[in-house]
């Protein structure tokens, strides 16, 4: 049992160790990208992430940050004039980000830039649909 627990466990390190590489380059890629447009990373995964209105926890949430460093990136992003806040249209206590239309341009040439050389570019449209299952088993319970 000793020896089939630690193969378990070596092959866990190894997809973890893989996980974590195909983080990193990801990360690498949209720095690269977001660095072309005079972003920094955070605001090129703020806008990537910004599908459409939603509030600042909903963005810190897909950045997979703190609320206060995602108001840091969306304070920025406003002063630049590619967001806005708005009144949330269900909740007067909450506002919701909203692209500027020269925002939603923005995020377009970003998506753009993104999709070349992507570092998931070598898979097949079967491979990504697969990864993505496997991943969102593995992450959603």
């Amino acid at each position: 049992m000793t020896d089939e627990r630690e193969t378990q466990a070596q092959a866990d390190r190894r997809l973890c160790g893989l996980v974590n590489g195909l983080a990193k380059q990801i990360e690498a890629h949209v720095r690269a990208r977001a660095a072309t447009l005079g972003l920094t990373a955070s605001q090129g995964v703020a806008l990537r992430e910004l599908t459409g209105p939603m509030t600042l926890r909903e963005l810190a949430e897909r950045m997979s940050c703190e609320p206060s460093n995602a108001t840091f990136v969306a304070d920025r992003l406003e002063e630049q004039g590619y967001l806005e806040r708005h009144p949330h249209p269900g909740n007067r206590r909450a506002k919701q980000l909203v692209l500027t239309s020269a925002g939603a341009e923005l995020q377009e040439r970003l998506l753009d830039l993104l999709s070349k050389d992507s570092p998931l570019a070598p898979l097949s449209p079967e491979e990504h649909d697969a990864l993505q299952r496997l991943l969102t088993r593995a992450v959603v319970r």
